[in-house]
């Protein structure tokens, strides 16, 4: 293979493994959200990331678990490169940069930033958020297939694996909610309930609307984080391409947002 092919080959690989990245609290790809502001392979086979969050003043916990998201997927990389992971116009990029150019690890540099933080109780509770997005899509999903609440409930995740849930974007869900499943229970088997809650409780088939209200309360805080945060985004870099169709804060206030499959392009929280 030529030098050029090797490079093309190899930019395609870090930036799929980088879209494997997600906010944590938002659970969309760092890539969709324009967080990756460059990533590139240098001849030598090196490589260097570039990352810009949408505030200044965006929390040291989420920012960290993005950086360490980003070196996971840089150390899962085939040819094993150096790389070269850069913070910009963060309070705490000077910080964060000088540790890792000194080669302290990130939860070293975490640990400095964060004072009594707990990083794995926060990454837990992402993950909550996560599978619950995930689960009502699927939910959704096979409501809109025409099953019956008792009929979903009763499947296994067999059955869910070859189940028809409807579009591309929703059978990517499907998919997604499968990993937070093994995820959250990695002994998980075929025959095993493909619908519980966080906690492993049965949902009553009676209950499943009631539930599902729950998880649109959680959806559409996401999303509306995800609105606020393409605004202050867009007001900070001065961005003009502004995809069309994308919710605004308005059409939240007036509850104008419809369910989505899969929402795109949202960023970060109102608390940071």
């Amino acid at each position: 293979m030529d030098t050029v092919s090797l490079t093309v080959d190899r930019r395609g690989e870090l930036w799929a493994r980088l879209a494997q990245v997600n906010d944590p609290e938002l659970d969309e790809p760092v890539t969709e959200m324009g967080f990756v502001e460059r990533a590139e392979v240098l001849q030598s086979g090196s490589v260097e990331v570039d990352f810009r969050l949408p505030t200044y003043w965006c929390s040291p916990n989420f920012a960290f678990l993005m950086l360490d998201g980003i070196r996971e997927a840089l150390d899962a990389l085939t040819w094993a490169p150096a790389y070269t992971i850069r913070l910009h116009d963060h309070m705490f990029a000077e910080e964060i940069n000088r540790g890792i150019a000194a080669g302290k690890s990130f939860s070293l540099i975490f640990d400095e930033l964060s004072g009594d933080h707990d990083v794995e109780t926060l990454r837990i509770t992402f993950r909550m958020k996560a599978f619950k997005r995930r689960q009502e899509a699927v939910l959704l999903g096979l409501r809109r297939q025409g099953l019956t609440d008792c009929e979903i409930l009763s499947m296994d995740l067999s059955s869910l694996d070859t189940a028809r849930v409807g579009g591309e974007e929703t059978e990517v869900q499907k998919v997604r909610y499968r990993e937070a499943v093994m995820q959250r229970w990695p002994g998980r088997r075929g025959g095993d309930p493909a619908f519980v809650t966080w906690e492993g409780e049965t949902i009553p088939s009676e209950a499943l609307g009631a539930y599902l209200a729950g998880l649109r309360t959680l959806r559409i805080n996401m999303e509306f984080n995800g609105a606020l945060c393409r605004g202050l985004k867009t007001t900070r870099y001065k961005e003009m391409d502004v995809v069309d169709g994308e919710p605004t804060l308005v059409d939240f206030i007036l509850d104008r947002v419809p369910p989505r499959e899969c929402a795109s392009r949202p960023a970060r929280n109102l608390r940071r």
